[in-house]
């Protein structure tokens, strides 16, 4: 027996005192006292899922969810402590509830032409986990890198815009590293808490790349949070194009997987499933870089952003905050809404922000606008 097993559970369980994130809100040690020796058949604990909570008892800027899965199985397993977590992050979506998709991007109004003055640039996001193959925070090596072979296999099937190709990490440069970092084409070794006690950086860069089509607009990482990060992106306002290219490439890019054999993890519950239950659904995240410098120093800039569900981020990511008033705009839900809804949410909340902007530019309140916006 193991030496772990000798003591009880409850001299196990992790001081949770001064946390704020879900998992240390809705971890018992009742529950805890349940889930402890279970593994999965992968072999994925329920302290390695709830590590990266314990050692980050909070963040600054968002509401963490305090646990990643290791594998498919995790979210089953382990689905006393996962379950509540989603329904507290997603608004209140119970382990009862089934997921919706839809990715037709005619089905998407406006969003074609946004003000370049004040959106910078828009991408839409998703990310994919090959059924079969242990999630980031728990693969093997050897699971790393077939996730790799499948998605390059895949990839090179791409025609005609959406041709490319791919660039593994450690095959680049350091300048070469630094150039896509500073295009934001490519992710660096991670260096968030939140990530580095998930296991997300082990054997840093072994299998980990970049594909990308010649345009530079659609972008597929591999091996970084999730198996895939599938990304279509452009300067300027035009999220419609952007979300266009979006549904077209994942589509090509599933089509050719199929073929191959593989498939991804999704159920009709959960979606598609992630490493981070935040992800769960559609996976998606839509956002532009907004720059609002006079809206975002007003008492209604956040009840604007919680009316339209949506959320910010400083324009360097999860762990940054803005300095200039500019911000990354995105939806906050991931699940329970179809991936058009959530893009529609973020067109809809953009727009309605830069005509609050113009009018302060001018001079005018927009109190009357923020009484008349009806909540998402």
């Amino acid at each position: 027996m193991s030496s772990k097993l000798t003591f009880k559970p409850e001299e196990d369980f992790p001081d949770l005192s001064k946390h704020s994130n879900h998992m240390a809100h809705i971890l018992t040690k009742s529950m805890y006292g349940n889930l402890r020796d279970k593994v999965t058949k992968n072999g994925f604990t329920i302290d390695q899922a709830i590590q990266t909570g314990v050692d980050n008892p909070g963040h600054p800027f968002i509401m963490t969810v305090g646990c990643v899965a290791g594998d498919e199985e995790s979210y089953d397993d382990f689905a006393e402590l996962f379950d509540p977590i989603i329904e507290a992050r997603h608004s209140g979506f119970k382990k009862t509830d089934k997921h919706k998709t839809d990715m037709n991007p005619n089905n998407l109004k406006g969003g074609a032409d946004m003000d370049p003055k004040y959106v910078l640039s828009s991408r839409v996001r998703t990310g994919r986990s090959i059924r079969g193959l242990c999630l980031p925070p728990h693969c093997s090596r050897a699971e790393r890198r077939q996730v790799e072979k499948i998605a390059c296999a895949a990839l090179a099937n791409l025609t005609g815009d959406l041709k490319g190709g791919y660039h593994p990490l450690s095959g680049m440069s350091d300048a070469e590293q630094d150039q896509y970092i500073e295009d934001h084409f490519l992710f660096d070794k991670p260096v968030s808490p939140l990530l580095l006690a998930s296991g997300m950086a082990r054997d840093w860069p072994d299998a980990r790349g970049i594909w990308h089509n010649d345009e530079k607009n659609f972008l597929v990482w591999v091996n970084e949070e999730d198996h895939l990060r599938l990304i279509s992106m452009e300067k300027g306002g035009n999220i419609s194009g952007v979300f266009h290219r979006f549904c077209r490439g994942i589509t090509e890019v599933e089509k050719h997987m199929k073929a191959a054999g593989y498939e991804y993890m999704w159920n009709e519950h959960l979606g598609y499933v992630l490493t981070c239950p935040s992800n769960l659904g559609t996976g998606v995240r839509a956002g532009v870089h907004l720059k609002i410098p006079m809206l975002s120093k007003t008492k209604h800039f956040e009840g604007i952003l919680k009316k339209m569900r949506l959320q910010k981020r400083g324009t360097g990511g999860v762990d940054t905050a803005s300095n200039d008033g500019t911000f990354d705009i995105s939806n906050a839900d991931r699940i329970g809404f179809s991936e058009v809804e959530l893009v529609q949410m973020v067109v809809d909340g953009v727009e309605f922000m830069i005509e609050c902007e113009k009018k302060l530019e001018k001079g005018e309140k927009i109190d009357k606008d923020i009484s008349a916006l009806k909540a998402k």
